[in-house]
C-alpha cells in the first residue's frame, strides 16, 4: 500500500490528469501576521489578541515567527520552482504591529529563496491603532511599496461600535502620514454601520477623497458567522439605506476620477491592487503563516492547500517542515464556480481565452450558465469579452451562483 506523499512533492501533483491546462497563471504570495491588539466584532480573519495569547508586558515573538515563515517557504518552494512571484501581500491580524527591521527581514527572506521580481508591488496592512511616527517612512524603507490602512470610518461613535482601537484624530493623522510615505496606498473604509446615516457615511468619503487616495476599497459590513456581531447583531441601516449609501459613494468616487473596477475597490489611472486583480483573476498564490490558504495549479490540476491556524501550532508545524494540515485537488465540476466567484467581481469581466487558459476546461464547460446569465441581463458578451452589467452587479451572488455544479 502506498503511502499518503507529503504535500510538497512535486512528483505528485505532476502526474497525469483530466484537466490540460496552457500555461500556468502569474503567481503572488500571501504572508499573514496573525496578531492584532484587539479583535473586532465583525471579524472573521484569523486574528488572535496578543494580550489574550500572552503573559503582561511580553513582546511579539517576532523572531520566532519570522524564522517559522521561512521554513515554511523553503518548504513549499519545491511546488513553484523557478516561477517568478509579481505581487507579495502581507496581511492579518495587524502586521503593523511587527516593527520596520522584522518586515525587512521578512523581505529579505523572500528575496533570497524565491524569484521576486524587481518591480513587484508589495502590500503591508496597518491600522492608526498602531501608528508611531516616521514608522511608515521605515516600512517603506524596508521595501514595502504600498501600504493599506484599515480606517474603517473618520467618525468617532462608529470606530467604537466597530470595536476598533483608534480614533478619528489617529485616523487622520495616519492617512496623513501614509500619503507623505507612499507613491500608492489605499484607505480601507465600511458603511452602513451601526446607526450610520447617509449624511454620516457621506462625510466619511468625503473625508478619506480629501486625502486624494490612489485607492479605496469601501465593504458594506456584513455579519460573519463565527464573530461577537453574530452573536450580538446590531443594528445597521436597512438595505434600502444601505444602497443609498453606495449610490452616494459611487457619485463621490467617480466625481474624484476613481474607476469602481472591482465590486468594492476603486482606484485612479495605474493604481488598482495588483495583487488582489490576480486573485480575482484566478491567478496563483502561496499563502505562509498561520491559517494561509494557497491555490497553485499544475498541468493537469489546480490545488488549495490551508496551514495550522492557531499561531504557536503554526510557528511548531512550520519549523518541523509540515505547515500545511490540509490539502485538496480543486474537482473538475468546481472550476467554474471557482473560477466566477472571483472575475465576475471585476467590471471588465473575462475573457473566455482565459477561462479556458486558468481552468483547463473547454468553453461548453460554462455554455449554459453563460446563456442564462445573457438572457437574464446580467452579462453582456462583446466577442470572447463576458463582463457583468450593471444589474449583473447589483445581483452579483445570483449570476455567481449560475455557474454552481449541477
Amino acid at each position: 500500500m502506498n503511502e499518503t506523499p507529503h504535500w510538497s512533492d512535486i512528483r505528485h501533483w505532476m502526474r497525469p490528469g483530466t484537466l490540460q491546462l496552457q500555461g500556468l497563471p502569474p503567481l503572488s504570495l500571501y504572508i499573514h501576521l496573525p496578531w492584532c491588539l484587539k479583535k473586532c466584532p465583525y471579524c472573521d480573519f484569523n486574528s488572535h489578541e496578543w494580550s489574550a495569547t500572552s503573559a503582561p508586558g511580553q513582546a511579539l515573538p517576532e523572531q520566532p515567527y519570522l524564522d517559522a515563515l521561512r521554513a515554511d517557504l523553503e518548504a513549499a518552494l519545491p511546488l513553484i520552482w523557478g516561477r517568478p512571484i509579481h505581487s507579495v501581500f502581507i496581511g492579518g491580524g495587524t502586521p503593523s504591529l511587527f516593527s520596520p527591521e522584522a518586515i525587512d527581514r521578512l523581505l529579505g527572506d523572500v528575496r533570497a529563496l524565491t524569484r521576486l521580481d524587481a518591480d513587484a508591488e508589495i502590500t503591508l496592512e496597518a491600522n492608526p491603532g498602531t501608528f508611531e511616527k516616521d514608522r511608515f517612512k521605515a516600512f517603506r524603507q524596508a521595501g514595502v511599496t504600498r501600504l493599506s490602512i484599515g480606517v474603517q470610518s473618520f467618525h468617532d461613535a462608529h470606530l467604537k461600535a466597530l470595536g476598533r482601537v483608534h480614533d478619528r484624530a489617529q485616523a487622520l493623522a495616519a492617512v496623513d502620514e501614509a500619503a507623505g510615505a507612499f507613491e500608492t496606498f489605499n484607505l480601507d473604509i465600511m458603511y452602513a454601520l451601526p446607526g450610520q446615516t447617509l449624511s454620516q457615511c457621506e462625510t466619511d468619503i468625503r473625508t478619506a477623497l480629501g486625502f486624494n487616495p490612489p485607492h479605496i476599497s469601501i465593504y458594506h459590513l456584513t455579519i460573519e458567522p463565527n464573530t461577537v456581531f453574530a452573536k450580538f447583531p446590531p443594528v445597521v441601516p436597512e438595505d434600502d439605506d444601505a444602497y443609498a449609501m453606495l449610490d452616494r459613494i459611487t457619485e463621490l468616487t467617480t466625481a474624484e476620477g476613481l474607476d469602481r473596477y472591482e465590486v468594492s475597490a476603486y482606484a485612479r489611472r495605474g493604481h488598482r491592487c495588483r495583487h488582489n486583480q490576480n486573485y480575482w483573476q484566478f491567478g496563483d498564490y502561496l499563502g505562509i503563516g498561520a491559517g494561509a490558504h494557497s491555490k497553485l495549479s499544475f498541468a493537469h490540476r489546480v490545488v488549495r492547500q490551508v496551514r495550522a491556524r492557531e499561531p504557536r501550532l503554526y510557528m511548531d508545524k512550520a519549523m518541523a517542515g509540515d505547515a500545511v494540515v490540509g490539502v485538496e485537488e480543486v474537482a473538475r465540476r468546481d472550476l467554474p464556480f471557482e473560477y466566477m466567484l472571483n472575475a465576475l467581481r471585476l467590471r471588465e469581466g473575462f475573457s473566455l481565452t482565459d477561462f479556458s487558459a486558468r481552468t483547463g476546461l473547454p468553453l461548453s464547460a460554462i455554455d449554459g450558465a453563460l446563456r442564462e446569465g445573457l438572457a437574464k441581463g446580467w452579462l453582456a458578451q462583446d466577442g470572447v469579452w463576458v463582463a457583468p452589467t450593471t444589474r449583473g452587479f447589483d445581483f452579483l451572488s445570483d449570476l455567481q451562483s449560475l455557474f454552481l455544479p449541477g
